[in-house]
């Protein structure tokens, strides 16, 4: 489906001393399409700096973490670096795919960027910094003090600095389960050390009697005298929601709205048109005209049953302040596909819902798209003269280490991604090809081996203990051959082609709610990839892959 965007262009003038007009800026009214960030972009933070904002986003066990995204108009977000993108500042090994990194929020304080963030299964909360948010950020300052997840700072107006978080419960013991409190502490800039102790300034949730589950991803907001605590409330799944809270004093007491949720879609019909689901862990922010808008999570699921693949993703929707509160306007009961919104110039690029990418790997290092699982210790991969290659190695995506895997998320609910490579196996235990994968016990993985020493190409399933094969076929003793994954809501289906024009089923409308959360578990979505592995034997093999491309089917 094609996008229409009515763009109304209105100039603000002005007269100078002698009387001549000047052109100040430009009014511009356009449309902008939800996602903002398709795929699986979840727990977006946001900040603006001398006009431009940027905006960042979870990672997991993914490796480069926390990517960096850049926008002069809200709309149009184009990545700029990631801020964990060495080695030695994110160590991913042993961890489940959704460990790692959680929660990550971005702010700016006398010409430094910061970043804080939860390593969950690591070394827990930590602060890195630039002063270029594209990068090269520090190492980790890590806050032993700061005992939780879902930490962001704070910077008052009297100089002086705070780290609020999800934590315990008073004395460490819940009155129910989801009992959680949100914690505040003094931050020392200077040194990143905290200041003092800790204190509990929002217990339970925004209404306690109700006994709310939950409370996490908080931001302080200073506005007309009052500081605005929101916050995430309800878990991750269709009953996610934010709420506000404020106070005349940084550390309390904090009054609940009493409108709150102040955003949530769980009291809508299941079968509601396109819905967008779990609504929550937001962020504000303020434009150069002076509207704000909020930032959050949400899903696309593409059945009744709140199933969907391309993971949580980063939405965004006009705040309203009524009576001195902050109010997600969706402009009636839901989440909308689109919104209009006013900018102070004419957008740089109409943003397109296609989002469709291509990699022909003519790049001296791997653009920013790109995801390792876990951090890689060794290079195991080259490009050159138009060619990935990547290393046939004993690592597996069912294993917590970090295999011969690069990949892509899904961004799109009817797509399809394609690959070509060369790849000549010499034992069954030997494969390549394109895998979508959920996590270590959820994915789908078409690839090329042998069977019985005759080459054929392969459909395996994982199980709880590896994987299970579900389709094969017989092939010729050619090294190239192409792959293609094309999902269509809940079903894949996977494809192989010997010269790139006739495409061959190897199986079709496969069950794709098996690599969904809601029975994969977890919080990130599925990623396409670039896979090869020799199955726990040494190998010496390679894999040379020559495109990959993603297309939207919508």
């Amino acid at each position: 489906m094609k996008n229409f965007f009515i763009i109304v262009i209105i100039s603000i003038f002005c007269f100078n001393c002698s009387g001549k007009k000047q052109n100040i800026y430009q009014i511009t009214e356009t449309t902008f399409t939800n996602p903002v960030l398709k795929g699986f972009y979840p727990d977006p933070s946001i900040c603006k700096v001398d006009g431009s904002y940027y905006l960042i986003n979870s990672t997991f066990a993914y490796f480069p973490g926390i990517p960096v995204f850049k926008s002069n108009d809200l709309i149009n977000w184009k990545q700029i670096g990631n801020a964990l993108d060495r080695p030695e500042q994110l160590d991913l090994e042993g961890l489940g795919v959704s460990q790692g990194v959680f929660a990550p929020a971005i702010s700016y304080h006398d010409g430094v960027f910061y970043i804080i963030n939860t390593i969950v299964g690591g070394k827990n909360n930590f602060i890195i910094s630039a002063k270029n948010p594209a990068g090269p950020w520090s190492k980790a300052t890590w806050l032993p003090e700061v005992e939780g997840i879902d930490p962001s700072m704070f910077f008052d107006e009297n100089g002086k600095a705070y780290v609020i978080y999800n934590s315990n419960p008073p004395n460490n013991s819940p009155e129910y389960d989801g009992h959680r409190t949100i914690k505040i502490i003094e931050l020392n800039v200077k040194n990143l050390k905290t200041v003092g102790k800790t204190k509990i300034i929002i217990d339970k949730g925004a209404k306690p009697e109700d006994k709310p589950i939950w409370i996490e991803g908080p931001h302080i907001y200073k506005r007309k005298g009052f500081y605005y605590l929101m916050a995430a409330e309800g878990g991750t799944a269709e009953d996610h929601s934010e709420v506000v809270f404020r106070s005349e004093n940084i550390l309390g007491p904090y009054k609940s709205y009493e409108d709150n949720p102040i955003l949530t879609q769980r009291n809508l019909k299941d079968d509601r048109n396109n819905p967008i689901t779990s609504t929550g862990h937001a962020d504000i922010i303020e434009d150069n005209l002076g509207n704000w808008w909020g930032v959050f999570l949400g899903c696309r699921p593409y059945d009744n049953e709140n199933h969907f693949n391309t993971g949580r993703e980063t939405f965004m929707v006009p705040v309203k302040w009524k009576k001195g509160w902050p109010v997600f306007d969706l402009q009636g009961d839901i989440v909308k596909d689109s919104y209009k919104i006013t900018l102070d110039k004419s957008p740089t690029l109409l943003q397109s819902k296609n989002a469709n990418f291509k990699d022909d790997f003519n790049t001296n290092s791997l653009v920013f798209d790109w995801l390792f699982l876990r951090t890689p210790k060794e290079k195991w991969y080259s490009l050159l003269n138009g060619e990935l290659t990547i290393n046939t190695r004993p690592e597996t995506t069912s294993g917590i280490s970090n295999p011969s895997f690069i990949g892509y998320r899904q961004k799109h609910l009817f797509g399809e991604v394609t690959t070509k490579l060369s790849f000549k196996p010499v034992s069954e235990n030997e494969k390549a090809g394109l895998i979508a994968f959920q996590n270590e016990k959820h994915y789908y993985y078409v690839c090329k081996s042998l069977k019985d020493n005759k080459p054929v190409v392969q459909l395996l399933k994982s199980t709880e203990n590896g994987t299970e094969e579900i389709a094969f076929k017989l092939i010729n003793t050619t090294e190239k051959i192409s792959f293609k994954i094309e999902a269509k809501g809940k079903y894949y289906s996977f494809f192989y082609s010997i010269n790139d024009e006739d495409w061959q089923v190897l199986n079709e409308n496969i069950d794709a709610t098996f690599l969904s959360t809601k029975k994969a578990g977890g919080f990130v979505g599925t990623i396409y990839g670039m896979y090869t592995t020799s199955s726990g034997e040494k190998s010496t093999n390679k894999a040379v892959y020559n495109w990959f491309e993603n297309k939207n089917l919508n």
